[in-house]
């Protein structure tokens, strides 16, 4: 299983264990049960995130697990949005600070 990754010009194809969805299947939960209480986007707040949001926030921690070179929280993120959202292929993570704008994309 792959997820790509684009951040501004650099692409990153991440290839994720065909466990990674099952074995972390408690972890997503603990994730959608934090999303549950709302979160804040950016400069919004939102009551409860819809499937697009949740892998949007889930994006922008892979942003930072880039940043911070670590892998495991790397590999979780990319199969939260593998569990949550199947039909993606790829995300296009938002660096001017909005993560409302982090696309998520979906096979044709």
């Amino acid at each position: 299983m792959q997820l790509t990754v684009y951040i501004d010009d650099v692409t990153k194809t991440l290839d994720l264990p065909d466990n990674i969805v099952k074995e972390g299947e408690d972890f997503f939960q603990k994730m959608d049960s934090d999303m549950d209480q709302g979160w804040q986007m950016s400069r919004t707040w939102i009551d409860n995130p819809n499937s697009e949001e949740r892998c949007q926030i889930a994006a922008n921690k892979i942003l930072d697990a880039i940043s911070a070179e670590n892998e495991t929280l790397l590999m979780l993120m990319a199969g939260y949005i593998k569990s949550r959202r199947p039909d993606v292929v790829g995300v296009r993570i938002d660096t001017s600070g909005d993560m409302t704008e982090t696309e998520l994309l979906t096979q044709a």
